[in-house]
């Protein structure tokens, strides 16, 4: 039987092999010819050229062309850009009268290394480092914290005590959201406290997981809900992060990729919760998500004053003692502390207020917007020369009684 037409001798098949390992080669090589970049830089170097040495500068940028094409010639065989390169400087000297020895142009500056906080390299999870490379600028900060009855510090620096029960959401928006179960203080009371969390930190493509917080009062977890203390598996999972403060006291998450801290506390039989959120986060939300006790503070139906802490299970006098020593400051955190320790008859709810200054103190970005002081909002008090005022007059009258 015949050999079929289409074989080849061994010959020839090592010819047909060295052809093809020749032309791959040569189109390696031609690959590595770098005369483009010898190119640019002759480009470069006589691109503004001007005044009485321009001949020489050109004579100079002529000599180091030549020179880079002599360098490169071996990777460069065959390259008909290359072939024609050094043609053309030889005709330039020439017409030039440049001589092939001499002084060359100064080497081209190498281009800066990449900027790795460029937009392209930027750590997107990173908010403030992200928000500074598009503004410019560092971003603004709004503070909010519940607390104690509970009371309710908004984004705007309003001030309310609610009676909210039930379940409240304190931030809804594209990243957060947080909600505020509330119990009452006691039995009768129309006051209330914070006796349940939860917090959901959104989805973020390239950022974190959607992650679940819980706190219930005995039960403040380090961790959120599905066991992890992190935002999970993604490149920037480590921008969402919870550590414990104190134990089954203060709990602190951190949440980088939206600029965002807060703070979890439980002081006494309640929970108290503070936020330090950019204020682009803070703001992104629709009308639809618009009863947020942190943007909106308390609806008007469902806010009390505070000054009907004088009728309760503490005396006023001595529960403005116990608070002094925590709130030196009479402003809206020591009325708070006053009308928690008095409607509850529970000294632990200073800490409820002392702690939630102490977080504003952290959190604020204008520490003289600290303290808020709403007249005639707190128990009022005896002073000491009304007190002398009722005395006189009942001396008086007893004076007339006896003429």
């Amino acid at each position: 039987m015949g050999k079929p037409a289409c074989s080849k001798s061994p010959g020839q098949q090592d010819i047909f092999l060295r052809a093809l390992f020749l032309l791959l080669f040569c189109r390696h090589v031609s690959s590595q010819c770098k005369i483009l970049r010898c190119n640019s830089e002759y480009v470069a170097a006589t691109l503004n050229l001007r005044g009485s040495n321009r001949n020489v500068a050109y004579c100079n940028a002529l000599r180091s062309y030549s020179h880079c094409t002599r360098k490169t010639a071996r990777t460069c065989r065959g390259d008909l850009a290359y072939h024609s390169a050094v043609h053309g400087i030889e005709d330039l000297m020439i017409q030039n009268n440049c001589s092939k020895e001499g002084p060359t142009s100064p080497p081209r500056p190498r281009p800066p290394a990449p900027n790795h906080q460029g937009f392209e390299s930027l750590d997107i999870c990173n908010y403030e480092k992200s928000f500074l490379y598009k503004h410019g600028q560092p971003p603004s900060y709004q503070h909010c914290a519940a607390f104690g009855d509970p009371h309710i510090r908004t984004f705007h620096d309003d001030f309310h005590t609610c009676r909210v029960e039930g379940s409240w959401p304190l931030l809804d928006n594209d990243y957060l959201f947080v909600q505020a179960t509330s119990s009452p203080v006691a039995k009768g009371s129309n006051a209330t406290v914070t006796s349940k969390l939860t917090i959901i930190f959104k989805n973020m493509k390239e950022c974190i997981d959607q992650k679940v917080y819980q706190a219930e009062i005995d039960s403040l977890p380090a961790a959120f809900e599905d066991g992890s203390v992190n935002g999970g598996e993604r490149p920037g999972g480590s921008s969402l992060a919870i550590r414990e403060r104190s134990p089954g006291r203060h709990v602190e998450i951190r949440a980088e990729y939206i600029g965002t801290t807060i703070a979890v506390r439980q002081a006494g039989r309640q929970l108290s919760f503070s936020i330090r959120a950019a204020e682009e986060v803070a703001r992104a939300f629709t009308e639809e998500q618009d009863l947020q006790l942190c943007v909106g503070g308390c609806p008007r139906s469902q806010r009390i004053s505070r000054s009907e802490c004088c009728r309760g299970r503490v005396a006023a006098e001595t529960a403005r003692a116990l608070c002094k020593e925590m709130l030196p400051v009479e402003d809206v955190y020591f009325q708070s502390c006053v009308f928690d320790v008095v409607t509850s008859g529970d000294a632990n709810f200073t800490m409820a207020a002392h702690g939630a200054l102490e977080d504003a103190r952290v959190f604020l970005p204008n520490t003289e917007k600290l303290h808020i002081f709403q007249v005639g909002a707190g128990c009022p008090r005896i002073s000491s020369s009304f007190l002398l005022l009722l005395l006189l007059t009942s001396g008086l009258r007893a004076v007339l009684l006896h003429f």
